[in-house]
């Protein structure tokens, strides 16, 4: 008896080096970084600016963000550097820092190997990145939106910045290599078509992945948009709240030129006012989707009108004891 249990424990070790080897060594399979060129054509360049810093948002992590004010908008200059921290006090299995994505740190890549980047979730060296760059999302994003982000990339300014590396907390460090996955591209839709155009905009801007409570780190597609996601902050805990068309707890009530209008306000210095540390912030960037046209705004309106109405009334922020 003695001898069947060492044997049972012992290929049980067996099973699970074999299965945790399988995660770390086979994992992640997306496929090689494909043979792409994103060249700097105005329009290609232009449209990626749009997309990098008002839609899909890259610079929200890859920049410097001014904590002091409402919605922390982008220090001036820091666009692209990376270094923003994302750590277990906020609910992160491990420390995390978004990388410098300017032509100092990219000049070495293909535009395959950004390509696969934001796509997959696998960098240049074969490494999952944790998807709080929600890059299940972007690997929706038509192909010719890609590049032209990969093409914008190219044109900001260099500027040295070594973000530290990240530090994954055991099991995450092997079921990482589990998340990445194969892009699945959306055409981008004919602007005509209004709810197709915001349901791809809403996509790639992951609205989803803010806008939806989670369980044990997941989202819970059965409660998307309904918001209630939480979020902790330096005052307290921060809340999103019901996006669906409810006309009780969510925008049901609202009309196009509401939304739009709510977004605009941003572009207003005064809007982002100063904050102190003990007081009210949002992680939201108010100051980059107020960047967004009129007309995507609407799209996007039209689109979440569409979805199924939730009654979930959500409480946006309960502040810290003090």
């Amino acid at each position: 008896m003695k001898r069947f249990l060492k044997f049972l424990v012992l290929a049980i070790i067996i099973l699970m080096v074999a299965a945790l080897g399988y995660l770390k060594i086979l994992l992640p399979a997306v496929g090689k970084a494909p043979d792409v060129q994103a060249k700097a054509l105005p329009d290609r360049v232009e449209r990626g600016r749009y997309l990098a810093n008002h839609v899909a948002v890259c610079m929200d992590c890859h920049s410097t963000r001014d904590w002091t004010r409402f919605s922390g908008p982008v220090v001036e200059g820091s666009t692209g550097v990376g270094g923003e921290y994302f750590g277990p006090e906020m609910g992160f299995p491990g420390t995390f820092y978004s990388k410098n994505i300017t032509p100092y740190h990219l000049s070495g890549w293909t535009d395959g190997e950004i390509y696969r980047t934001i796509t997959t979730g696998v960098n240049k060296n074969g490494e999952a990145l944790f998807p709080v760059m929600p890059y299940l999302n972007y690997g929706k994003m038509d192909p010719e939106d890609v590049l032209s982000i990969i093409a914008y990339l190219r044109t900001l300014t260099s500027q040295k910045s070594d973000p530290p590396a990240r530090k994954i907390d055991f099991p995450l460090n092997f079921i990482i290599n589990t998340i990445p996955k194969k892009a699945e591209p959306m055409p981008r839709p004919d602007t005509a078509d209004i709810v197709k155009r915001g349901e791809y905009l809403v996509t790639i801007a992951a609205c989803v992945e803010c806008h939806t409570p989670v369980d044990k780190g997941q989202i819970i597609p059965e409660k998307a948009f309904n918001g209630g996601r939480e979020f902790v902050m330096p005052a307290g805990v921060l809340r999103t709240p019901n996006i669906t068309p409810d006309v009780k707890t969510g925008i049901g009530a609202w009309t196009d030129s509401m939304f739009v209008s709510r977004f605009k306000l941003f572009n207003r210095p005064e809007a982002l006012h100063p904050v102190g540390k003990n007081e009210f912030n949002t992680i939201m960037p108010w100051s980059m989707y107020a960047g967004m046209t009129e007309g995507d705004l609407k799209a996007i309106f039209a689109y979440l009108k569409t979805i199924k109405p939730a009654d979930h009334r959500v409480v946006i922020f309960t502040a810290a004891k003090k």
